[in-house]
């Protein structure tokens, strides 16, 4: 089964081919034009799509060294995301899943993500635990099996990668912010400043991170930076901070669930900061990340999880739009 994915949630202009569960071509264009306005503009996100969706798709093909006509399916992100970046994407798929005659797959965004897990390790099985953690989105999930999840818990405010942005801003680093604390953060004393781990009591598996950015900002505001204070060091210790309650909430999950194996998902699984230190904290649990290349947005995964669904269903209609809200369960 030969599937192509489209993947248009947000910023990355994105396209894979996967053949029979193994990923043959992924391609991604990070928009970069949104970086003069600290963050993502839809109105122009959708306008790049547009201009950069034909090309992608094109290429992915090429890579693949296959013909469009040995497509098989399409599959495409559903949601959530932005409206008009996720309706460009569907188009797309459609139009060209009915010149094809083809099966066109909606995917869920999030369950891309956790499932890219599988990508990594072959010999993952059900039931885990996922920590979804994204700009949008931080969650944990405890996976039974496909289509069957329980939600543990999640944030009341801000994600997790919302907390990078926000900070990053308010630090006067780069977007997107999780990568420019990650590289700023390098030589830095993560334990020099103390900032709050919103951990909401000893059992609760919801996340909270607004806090902490306000003390980051009152915090700067005083902040001077000399011999004895570096910016590096508050860098690092409110990165700190953020690894921390994802840690610990992680820890609780387990508890709470008796399931070891632990699965990371979304854009900030890519940070090396959690990546390290989870693994010496949880260090009885088996920990998988998925490759760096597939933290991020990409369409490597919808790519994947289109073939699993196509091969548990036939029966696929190209009577679905964008759901910019829509849930994992």
């Amino acid at each position: 089964m030969i599937v192509l994915g489209i993947e248009t949630s947000c910023d990355e202009t994105a396209a894979s081919v996967c053949a029979d569960g193994k990923i043959i071509s992924s391609v991604v264009s990070q928009q970069t034009i949104h970086e003069k306005f600290g963050g993502v503009v839809p109105e122009i996100a959708s306008r790049e799509h547009e201009i950069l969706l034909n090309h992608i798709v094109n290429k992915a093909i090429i890579n693949a060294k296959i013909k469009l006509s040995q497509i098989e399916a399409i599959s495409v992100t559903q949601g959530p995301g932005l409206a008009g970046t996720l309706l460009t994407g569907i188009s797309f798929a459609k139009g060209l899943g009915f010149g094809l005659n083809i099966p066109v797959i909606p995917v869920n965004h999030l369950e891309g993500h956790i499932f890219a897990n599988f990508l990594a390790d072959r010999t993952l099985d059900f039931p885990f635990i996922c920590l979804l953690v994204s700009g949008g989105h931080t969650q944990i999930w405890l996976i039974k099996g496909m289509g069957n999840y329980v939600l543990l818990g999640e944030t009341r405010d801000d994600a997790a990668g919302e907390a990078f942005d926000k900070g990053a801003r308010i630090l006067g680093l780069g977007y997107p912010g999780g990568p420019a604390i990650e590289k700023e953060a390098k030589g830095g004393d993560p334990k020099k400043f103390k900032f709050p781990r919103s951990l909401l009591g000893p059992d609760n598996l919801e996340f909270s991170f607004s806090g902490l950015k306000t003390s980051l900002l009152y915090f700067m505001d005083d902040f001077v930076e000399n011999e004895f204070n570096s910016k590096k060091d508050v860098i690092a210790s409110y990165q700190q901070a953020i690894v921390d309650t994802l840690i610990e909430k992680v820890r609780r999950a387990i508890k709470k669930t008796n399931v070891d194996t632990i699965v990371i998902a979304g854009g900030v699984a890519a940070n090396q900061c959690l990546r390290k230190k989870i693994k010496i904290e949880l260090k009885n649990a088996k920990v998988i990340f998925p490759d760096l290349k597939f933290c991020t947005d990409n369409a490597a995964m919808i790519s994947f999880l289109g073939e699993l669904k196509l091969n548990s269903s036939c029966n696929y209609s190209l009577k679905f739009s964008a759901i910019p809200n829509m849930k994992l369960q």
